[in-house]
């Protein structure tokens, strides 16, 4: 089957390849059953088109007899089989390098990028809120495999070719690999090379970011069947290796912004149901994003793209999870859309965070440019923020509201910003654990996705009714719980034997060359202008090292353990320096048979042999939680048995949907 509408500038199908009951017919209250519609979305765009102005080298592509450029992205969406029993309001999920996480954010789920079954289901929440929900390919530069949205999006083809610079980061944690995919990870394509100029091809590597390059003989390398990046003995464990080579034919990949305003546009406005699934039942739509579709989405505000088209509001709300301070490089030439956003060992020149980092006006005192993430006020969405202990050790978080020498930042009215104390960057209910690996300590199993239900309620509240949702909680200098991390460093408890951090992730200002503005990073790997730039600040601790300054958890007001957003590399694996997005937990006392390891650290002395008192001051801890609006009734129970020390507890996702 195929619709069609042609709104302003843009021509949009739907080709559904299938149409059926999902999750068994299962009722979800009032809601009723739902069902599954998969296929490909079409697009035609006009070149031309102001709205997509910025978008590099889309004046480049060539365009058919028409005028227009096509491309085209797999699609999902999850409705009520009778929509009058819905709630009138889509939820889209940006997805995370084409993998689908939002049932098991929201609904406690089992990751799945194919949800069909009633476990795909997890909790309901979202069905029997009655939400549609709908998933778009964005990222132009995926493989197939695993069920992974893909979006075919054209390359340039011109005489004389366009090149350019490329520069790819690669650390392995086994011995014995002699090939890596050259795009970087096994799901994502590379750019296409060149050739291979000696002056402009060259692999290093390095001990540490900062450390100077140690240059691999041209001899010992190469790059096989435009794919792979091979090296003569392997890589070795823990090292940093930078490739940089010359590619050809970029790939417009900024055209996922314009495939997902297109596709939302389409299912907002167009009144006809033999074409739009959704037709008349959208009252209010949603954005949410986890980590780098988080930043996409950030990107997607910033650039102005919630404009429908025609003045109006694309995304009436959004929530944004993980994202830290960062945007995505998407539209830049040569783009690697799976790229992470720069963690303090893991690429760490990534370009991901760049002026501006908060919703707020401000101003860089490195370069004097005033800017903010919301600069369109008649068409920017209400926000949501959400943040993770991670993204402050290591996104850089405390820039979304300081300025950039860390002075707190008023926030916009339509802004909220919450932190989930001491949690890390991914802990879902429903995920498989993951072990320790290279890390120095346990891995953070205290899961928060039962906060994330109420926040969707509250902003569904705030963009339908005006229903003001709870203030923003969030750590701040003025009340001593945004701090430098010296200070963080004397808050700290005597916990034993153990590392820490030397500093959080700190965040350079960088040069990629005179035509940055034009989305064309020329100088690879970027010139330094200052290591050190920006104001990189973390939440204050408690006596016991958990954290304050916002939402705490049942556990952490009732403490067992220490839970932090950073975990430190081991040896031989760039040892002391942080392990991507992965948190800690050091239990106050140690398995029976083990010195304690409580330290310093202080719980009731009455709760750690009675477990019915334990319950008990946990239930009433998340029962404030629930006044306070940041929990559900319904959750009460499970945010008081959470505490990741339990042994039916997990932690974060493995490592087929890992969102980084």
């Amino acid at each position: 089957m195929e619709w069609n509408i042609m709104p302003a500038g843009c021509h949009v199908s739907l080709d559904v390849h299938a149409s059926t009951d999902f999750a068994g017919r299962t009722p979800f209250g009032q809601s009723g059953s739902y069902k599954k519609i998969v296929g490909r979305a079409c697009f035609a765009i006009d070149p031309h088109d102001p709205g997509y102005a910025s978008l590099t080298d889309l004046h480049l592509l060539a365009p058919g007899k028409d005028g227009l450029i096509r491309f085209a992205g797999d699609f999902t969406i999850l409705c009520p089989m009778t929509a009058a029993r819905g709630n009138h309001r889509l939820l889209f999920e940006w997805c995370n390098r084409g993998n689908k996480l939002a049932l098991g954010w929201f609904n406690d789920a089992l990751l799945s990028n194919e949800p069909a079954t009633p476990a795909d289901a997890g909790n309901g929440f979202l069905f029997r809120r009655g939400y549609a929900l709908a998933w778009l390919a964005w990222q132009g530069d995926l493989l197939p495999g695993d069920g992974r949205m893909l979006l075919d999006v054209p390359s340039v083809h011109a005489s004389p070719a366009v090149t350019g610079l490329v520069r790819r980061e690669f650390i392995v944690e086994e011995p014995g690999i002699t090939m890596l995919p050259l795009g970087g990870s096994a799901c994502t394509m590379a750019a296409r090379p060149a050739g291979r100029d000696p002056s402009r091809a060259s692999l290093v590597r390095r001990r540490y970011p900062g450390d100077p390059p140690q240059r691999i003989d041209s001899s010992c390398w190469a790059l096989v069947d435009d794919e792979y990046l091979s090296l003569d003995g392997g890589f070795e464990p823990g090292w940093i290796y930078e490739l940089v080579y010359d590619a050809r034919d970029p790939r417009v990949l900024g055209l996922g912004f314009a495939a997902v305003r297109e596709f939302i546009a389409f299912l907002r406005r167009e009144p006809n149901p033999d074409k739009n699934p959704l037709a008349g039942s959208l009252a209010r739509v949603y954005g949410w994003g986890h980590s780098q579709s988080a930043r996409a989405l950030r990107e997607f505000i910033y650039r102005g793209y919630n404009d429908d088209g025609t003045g109006k509001r694309l995304y009436d709300g959004v929530l944004v999870h993980g994202s830290g301070a960062g945007r995505i490089t998407l539209a830049e030439r040569f783009a690697n859309g799976s790229a992470m956003g720069g963690q303090q060992y893991e690429e760490h020149f990534n370009s991901a965070d760049r002026f501006p980092f908060s919703y707020a006006p401000c101003t860089d005192h490195n370069t004097g440019k005033s800017d903010a993430i919301l600069r369109h006020a008649e068409t920017d969405p209400l926000v949501m923020h959400v943040q993770t202990a991670s993204e402050y050790w290591q996104r850089h978080a405390s820039l979304v509201h300081t300025d950039t020498r860390g002075k707190d930042l008023d926030q916009p009215a339509g802004v909220r910003i919450y932190h989930v104390c001491s949690s890390q960057h991914a802990a879902p209910v429903a995920a498989a654990p993951v072990p320790q690996g290279i890390c120095q300590l346990p891995v953070n199993a205290l899961p928060s996705t039962y906060f994330l239900r109420p926040m969707l309620d509250a902003l569904d509240a705030w963009a339908g009714m005006g229903t003001l949702p709870p203030p923003s909680l969030y750590p701040k200098r003025s009340d001593g719980t945004l701090v430098e991390y010296e200070a963080w460093r004397r808050q700290y408890p005597d916990i034993g034997a153990h590392a820490l951090p030397t500093a959080p992730n700190r965040l350079a200002l960088l040069d990629f060359g005179p035509n940055e503005q034009q989305g064309i990073l020329s100088i690879q790997p970027p010139r330094i202008i200052a290591a050190d730039a920006y104001a990189v600040l973390v939440p204050a601790v408690d006596d016991n090292g958990n954290e304050t300054g916002g939402i705490r958890a049942p556990a952490l007001q009732v403490p067992r353990a220490t839970y932090t957003g950073w975990n430190l590399r081991g040896a031989g694996q760039g040892e002391g320096a942080m392990y991507l997005f992965a948190g800690s937990m050091i239990p106050f006392q140690k398995a029976a048979g083990e010195a304690s390891s409580q330290g310093s650290r202080k719980s009731p002395p009455a709760l750690r042999s009675d477990e019915s008192a334990l319950h008990a001051a946990l239930t009433c801890a998340a029962e404030h939680l629930c006044q306070q609006g940041f929990l559900l009734e319904e959750d009460v129970e499970l945010a008081s048995r959470s505490d990741g020390l339990a042994p039916e507890t997990v932690s974060m996702p493995g490592a087929r949907n890992a969102p980084v």
